[in-house]
């Protein structure tokens, strides 16, 4: 069973050193004394709010108290902390700061390695890009495959279609950027022109854009004539 420490806001002295007004203090046989009465004024307060703390000082720490103030709205006692051991506490926050090191360590290896996730699929994008548009500027499949693929973003390019390189999504992503930065598609937008209007004004022009990056592949195929 834990020593309850009771918070005050009101005037009230230890019945026994008479010292006051009390912010804290604990009831025995009905009257209040002091934290230094009761033998808890070694204690050391810790707040709630860090549950690995708190559990780890309480359970390195031989005395402790929970440290409780009424609530008059909700009409009851509502816990604010813990008094401890200062050693205990000290101990406890080694702890947690080794557990707070290592978590850092894990973050930064799990950073480390989706930037190199990211980095390949990327690059794969931008491939499949150029294979399908081979006419295609290899530093605009590039930055367009960079557009599309950063994690989070919600772009075509982590799609669950654009993870798999579907065809359909990367042709998404590539109409996409031409249409924002080959025509006057956002000036159309910021106009106030419909999108699809715009995207129907629009779309003759882009497609040949996206023709001539496709042709590419067809006068590759085609056999030089004789001289």
């Amino acid at each position: 069973m834990s020593l309850v420490v009771f918070e005050s806001t009101k005037q009230i002295h230890c019945a026994e050193c008479r010292q006051g007004p009390l912010r804290r203090l604990v009831r025995e046989t009905g009257v209040p004394r002091c934290l230094d009465c009761a033998d808890l004024g070694h204690l050391v307060y810790l707040p709630r709010g860090d549950t690995a703390l708190t559990r780890r000082a309480h359970e390195a720490s031989s005395l402790s108290a929970v440290v409780v103030r009424f609530h008059r709205r909700r009409r009851r006692y509502e816990r604010m902390g813990i008094l401890v051991e200062d050693d205990a506490l000290a101990r406890a926050e080694r702890a947690c700061l080794a557990d707070a090191e290592a978590r850092a360590r894990r973050r930064e290896r799990d950073r480390l390695r989706r930037a190199a996730e990211d980095t390949r699929f990327t690059a794969a994008f931008a491939a499949e890009i150029l294979r399908l548009f081979p006419g295609c500027p290899a530093d605009r499949a590039r930055a367009i495959a960079a557009h599309a693929s950063v994690r989070g973003s919600g772009r075509v390019g982590r799609s669950a279609a654009g993870r798999a390189l579907d065809p359909p999504a990367v042709y998404a992503a590539v109409r996409a950027a031409v249409r924002h930065l080959d025509t006057e598609y956002d000036s159309l937008l910021m106009g106030g022109v419909p999108r699809f209007a715009a995207r129907a004004r629009l779309a003759p022009r882009i497609d040949a854009i996206l023709d001539g990056w496709r042709a590419a592949s067809d006068a590759s195929d085609t056999p030089a004539q004789a001289s």
